[in-house]
């Protein structure tokens, strides 16, 4: 990627005094008309600005000259003190590297995609003998057949609940599957045709898994004809219970087609991408197209750093896309500054053509119009929510005697049932609300902990999480560090935390803890600081109710956490912990004896007589049951 003639990832011009126009400037006589990346840096290193360009010296020319910038530019080139180049071999991989370091750097002049979670595909497995449906979520490394994306995980089980309805495709793993030995509740229900237990062949099974593979492609319209035709046959020929399964499965797939909303005839791959601006504000609109079916919307509200329309809708593809397969088609609201480099670059990361559109007129046009009008209220309604924020965030800096309103406020709480199980769980809210993408949760690891000992937990938590911020950003450059930390507890609690946060030496996050009132009613609160008299705020007074809901939130994602924890181990089955047991052996001592506990009673004569397991596997499975000393 490098070009031995330029200046490498390593070099590091340092203009002694000099900063903007002058900075800029000294790097000129080292830059020729490579390609590549660029990236400004502030006196503390900190990357202000990561670019790219066709030539690198042309571009750098364009910062050293005094005028002719936006205030955005000329605030950048002004603070800018070092910079770093990184030659590489074409335009098009200078693009790809540029957004793929904008994601990492999070430069404070450079547009930014904040919330850029993966998006669910339905999965249909091909590495099994009875392909399975179901929801997936990040690579696609499982052998199978992906539909997507969806725009929510809700969209996907919405979609999943009508197919099995439909075409009664199991949703089991593969390990169930395998230890099944009668139907489950979803063949009791008409969901599932029970190939675990012979109720259908392959060759039966295979044909709905076909069927379902064409209507999620978009034949839809053949399928339910044919269905119709099979119905009607059924009814002439008096099987009246398969006519009423097909007229089931009918029912299901028109269910499935309306709850997709709009079905463009003219669109049948796509993401329609619109963007409205207003105040220096942004919200992008992501409605998916596939098969001739609209899968859902998603709005995202990109940090601009006061950019224009073209410059943050081509830095949100290039973000957008980094980690996601692009469709054949990507039809825009406005244009973008390069369209084709840009299909270019995304055209080469599939190996077929993109097409970016940004239509005039037409059916495509109408879309994009129905994007931008919900990209238009989604930012009216955000914009509202945020000056809200805004407000209470100011109304507990008041409260709690803190220079400046918080920009991130983290709550802890735990959750264990007598010690067991116990997990500990974070919540992060800041000026947009509640951050769930970064909310964390911690499985308590202490050994020697007292059952119980909510102390000594709380302390285990605060440890691991700021030993990785200590490690990861020593300095506080990045906005992951808080500004108020919120515990549930009272003066006890708050003092033990202090001197946890100044062993670290992390004391100077403003904290406070929450007790309930002398009542343990929600609006009697009282609020401990260190080295302060407690307090109470007047019960109608809106930042109580912001403080309770911070707390109720901590509480409910710890006993979420906790909860599935729990559940966790109680499914667990103790033939799953012993050494050479896999699926096939773990079926036929189940269905031999009938449950792990009758497997743990039996003697190594019983345990041999099962198929499949040798004496020397019997003696195995008898001492991992009774050798506990």
């Amino acid at each position: 990627m490098t070009d031995p003639r330029s200046p490498s990832d390593d070099e590091q011009k340092d203009a002694v005094g000099a900063t903007g126009h002058a900075c800029v400037q000294s790097y000129l006589s080292t830059l020729d008309n490579s390609p590549g990346v660029y990236r400004m840096l502030d006196a503390q290193q900190r990357v202000l600005y990561v670019g790219k360009a066709r030539s690198l010296k042309k571009r750098v020319s364009n910062y050293a000259n005094p005028s002719g910038h936006s205030p955005r530019i000329s605030r950048m080139i002004s603070e800018t003190s070092s910079m770093m180049f990184l030659t590489t071999k074409t335009e098009t991989e200078a693009l790809l590297l540029e957004q793929n370091l904008i994601k990492q750097l999070k430069p404070k002049f450079n547009v930014l995609l904040r919330d850029d979670k993966s998006f669910p595909n339905i999965l249909v497995t091909t590495g099994h003998k009875f392909p399975q449906i179901k929801k997936h979520r990040g690579a696609k490394r499982e052998k199978g057949d992906y539909y997507g994306p969806f725009a929510s995980a809700g969209a996907v089980n919405r979609t999943l609940n009508q197919l099995q309805r439909a075409f009664l495709l199991r949703n089991c793993s593969d390990s169930d599957f395998e230890t099944r030995s009668r139907p489950c509740l979803q063949y009791q229900i008409k969901r599932c045709s029970a190939p675990c237990v012979g109720k259908v062949s392959a060759a039966q099974y295979g044909k709905l898994v076909r069927d379902a593979q064409r209507f999620l492609a978009g034949r839809s319209t053949d399928m339910q004809e044919k269905l119709a035709g099979e119905m009607q046959r059924a009814s002439e020929d008096m099987e009246f219970e398969r006519a009423a399964a097909l007229r089931d499965r009918i029912r299901a797939l028109t269910q499935v087609q309306t709850t997709q909303g709009i079905n463009p005839q003219g669109v049948s791959e796509a993401d329609i991408i619109a963007l409205h601006l207003e105040h220096g504000q942004a919200c992008v609109q992501v409605f998916f197209i596939r098969a001739n079916q609209n899968w859902g919307n998603r709005d995202f509200y990109p940090k601009t750093a006061n950019a224009a329309e073209p410059e943050i809708l081509q830095a949100f593809m290039g973000q957008f896309y980094s980690d996601k397969e692009p469709p054949r088609q990507i039809i825009l609201s406005h244009g973008i500054e390069d369209p084709d480099l840009m299909a270019e670059a995304l055209g080469e990361k599939i190996n077929r053509k993109v097409e970016i559109l940004v239509p005039q007129r037409g059916e495509k046009h109408e879309l994009v119009t129905s994007a931008l009008r919900n990209a238009r209220e989604s930012l009216a309604r955000k914009m509202s929510e945020s000056a809200t924020q805004a407000k209470l965030l100011k109304g507990v800096a008041e409260a709690f005697e803190l220079p400046d309103p918080p920009k991130r406020i983290e709550v802890y709480d735990n959750s264990h049932i007598q010690g067991t199980n116990a997990v500990g769980g974070m919540i992060v809210a800041g000026e947009e609300g509640f951050l769930r993408n970064q909310y964390r949760k911690f499985n308590i690891k202490g050994e020697d902990l007292v059952p119980g000992d909510d102390f000594g937990m709380m302390k285990e938590v605060l440890q691991r999480r700021f030993k990785r911020l200590q490690k990861e950003d020593p300095e506080r450059k990045t906005d992951m560090w808080p500004d108020l930390l919120l515990i549930d507890g009272g003066a006890g609690q708050v003092s033990a935390v202090r001197e946890i946060m100044r062993e670290m030496d992390v004391d100077d996050i403003a904290m406070v803890g929450v007790a309930k009132g002398v009542d343990r009613d929600a609006g009697k609160e009282e609020f401990h600081r260190t080295g302060k008299r407690p307090f109470a705020l007047r019960h109608n007074d809106p930042v109580l109710y912001f403080i309770q809901r911070l707390r109720d939130e901590a509480h409910r994602f710890a006993i979420g956490t906790h909860r599935a924890k729990r559940a966790k181990s109680q499914m667990k089955n103790p033939l799953d912990e012993i050494e050479g047991v896999g699926p096939k052996r773990k079926k036929a001592l189940l269905l031999h004896f009938g449950s792990a506990k009758a497997v743990a009673r039996a003697n190594v004569s019983d345990l041999t007589a099962v198929e499949g397991v040798s004496e020397a596997m019997a003696r195995t499975i008898y001492d991992h049951f009774h050798d506990k000393g």
